[in-house]
């Protein structure tokens, strides 16, 4: 029997998190955070919102999870993510030893790939899930910030 809760299921749910994002006119990207095929956070960037660089989606996905598990330790739990993480929620990320990191768009200069991050050593890492839909509504939000300018 085929499992409906896939990497595209959870990373559809990240996306919805970027729309809100969007709608907040904050960078879209959005997280959830999955266990055991359970949503048990989800989150999106709030850098605006909260006038705070450290606000990134990722980030306000750990907190809630390690909340919701009572503990700091993510190992059996997956980031989706929308966007490549970058050197500050990699960094973060190998601190909650995060058990694999799923995302769909690169950043190919501010990535942690780009910028030679290390993650923890058993995080596994997916990429280009639904990348085209998170890529198109990133540029969608940047043609529209520079539309207004």
């Amino acid at each position: 029997m085929m499992n409906p809760f896939d990497d595209n299921y959870f990373m559809k749910r990240a996306l919805q998190e970027a729309e809100l994002a969007f709608e907040k006119n904050e960078v879209p990207v959005g997280a959830v955070i999955v266990m055991n095929d359970q949503i048990i956070a989800r989150a999106h960037n709030l850098t605006e919102t909260l006038n705070d660089v450290t606000a990134h989606a990722e980030m306000q996905a750990f907190t809630a999870a390690a909340d919701f598990l009572g503990g700091k330790y993510l190992n059996k739990c997956t980031l989706y993510v929308t966007l490549e993480p970058c050197q500050m929620c990699a960094g973060a990320s190998y601190w909650t030893q995060i058990g694999k990191i799923v995302y769909g768009a690169s950043e190919e200069k501010r990535g942690f790939k780009a910028m030679n991050t290390t993650l923890h050593p058993k995080t596994k890492v997916v990429s280009g899930i639904l990348e085209n839909e998170c890529s198109l509504l990133l540029k969608k939000f940047f043609i529209e910030k520079r539309n207004l300018n």
